[in-house]
């Protein structure tokens, strides 16, 4: 597969895609960040499994582990759905992110040798792994044209972060970088 198709079918399943992802971004707060969502509300409204961004959603860009709000958001999230449940959909899957969940979270699974989101693939495989169907799958992503587009072509539900994790200090350039592809987003899909 070329090295950036990915970055095409987001373009092209965006298009396909692109009242859906208005409808996201205009019904997402302002404020949202992971820490603003409980987990047994998540539950009680039908979701049965999480697939997880890293980069934006449980740290900033680049960190090998997750910020300590994230880690206790995790705990949560593995007494209310089940650390087998509990997935990191990651384009950027690093051996040290690996590592850390070994020894923090060894439940939660990597999804890996998928293609990168936008391609439902690695929510499939989710779906699969947790043994239930996509439609009870949240993907949750600080991308519109990723994560939140992959969850829309596998028929899986979406939580968009509008409200990333970032660190200006540790990476300027990947920030900056991430901030106008965000910015970008919003503007095609408002």
């Amino acid at each position: 597969m070329p090295p950036f198709a990915h970055v095409l079918a987001g373009f092209t399943l965006g298009f396909t895609f692109r009242k859906e992802l208005g409808r996201i971004l205009r019904e997402t707060p302002p404020c949202s960040a992971i820490t603003n969502q409980d987990p047994e509300h998540l539950a009680s409204g039908g979701i049965t499994a999480l697939a997880l961004d890293f980069d934006g959603v449980l740290a900033p860009h680049g960190f090998p582990e997750p910020l300590p709000e994230a880690r206790e958001w995790l705990a949560r999230c593995c007494t209310v759905f089940g650390a087998d449940r509990i997935f990191i959909l990651s384009n950027k899957p690093t051996e040290a992110r690996r590592i850390w969940f070994r020894d923090h979270f060894p439940g939660i699974r990597f999804i890996s040798g998928v293609r990168k989101k936008p391609y439902p693939d690695g929510l499939h495989k989710a779906g699969e792994l947790a043994h239930v169907p996509l439609s009870a799958v949240l993907m949750v992503d600080d991308r519109l044209l990723t994560g939140c587009l992959a969850a829309l072509a596998a028929g899986a539900r979406t939580l968009y972060i509008r409200r990333p994790y970032r660190s200006f200090r540790h990476r300027p350039l990947a920030e900056f970088f991430f901030m106008l592809l965000r910015a970008g987003e919003r503007v095609l899909f408002k």
